[in-house]
Formats: structure tokens, sequence, C-alpha cells
């Protein structure tokens, strides 16, 4: 890939090196800020994906959208899933599955178990447990 090196005012890079600074930043707009500067110091791209374990595809992404946007073009589009809500149906659902027994031949249900068989996260199906007061390993059939 052509090793074009990026030009950065003042501002930029003093933003840039205090967003690799950061610890309270996420992983990937410390990354980013990362990637920005390795191109600016015109480094090869071989040694930034070797550096930060990323593709060439990743590489020319941010390095056009740090192009046509500067700064501003380095935050996300996506951040990520919405939680999801535990609802009063999905609470129900989550408790009568608790009541079958497995169809793997196990004597109980584990949260792990049950959440896959459901789709949800083990966390639900424990948070939901909890507030019924159920213990499936000693429930009695």
């Amino acid at each position: 890939m052509p090793s074009q090196t990026l030009r950065l005012s003042s501002a930029e890079r003093w933003e840039l090196q205090s967003r690799v600074r950061s610890q309270t930043l996420r992983a990937g707009d410390v990354q980013r800020a990362r990637l920005i500067l390795m191109l600016a110091a015109g480094e090869a791209w071989s040694d930034i994906q070797a550096q930060l374990g990323c593709s060439s595809a990743y590489i020319q992404r941010w390095k056009q959208r740090f192009q046509e946007q500067r700064l501003a073009g380095l935050f996300t589009r996506h951040h990520g899933r919405r939680v999801a809500k535990r609802t009063p149906a999905l609470e129900a659902r989550i408790l009568a599955w608790t009541r079958r027994p497995p169809n793997d031949g196990t004597t109980h249900w584990s949260s792990r178990r049950l959440a896959q068989a459901l789709g949800v996260n083990h966390m639900m199906v424990m948070r939901v447990w909890q507030r019924a007061g159920l213990r499936p390993h000693r429930l009695e059939r």
C-alpha cells in the first residue's frame, strides 16, 4: 500500500496524543488515534499492521475518514447493540423453561445452558432466578 504521510496541525497532534495516553477512552478510540499518529510519522502499513494487529482495510478506512473529516471522522458510527430489557414476558418464559426438565438428559438447568437455549444472556437468567427465589439445583420434580 502506498505510504503517503498525513499532515497534522499541532492541535490535532496534541489531541491525538492525549487520546493515546487516555485511560478512560474506549480501546478502539485509542487505537484509531495511535493509527493516525503512526501514519503521520510515515510508518509503513506492514509495521502498523504488526503493531496494532489490524488489517490494511482498517488502516485505509480510518485514514480516509480522517482525511475527509479530520478528528471528527475518528468516532465510530455504531456503538454496539442496545441492552436487552428484562420484560415480564421474558421473565415468564425463563421461569416456565426453568420448571421443565432439560432435554439433554441432565437433572436441572444451569444458567448458561438455559440462556443458550433461550438466546439470552446468562446473567439475565440468574437475575430472574434470584428475583423469583428459584434455585434450580434444589428443585424436585
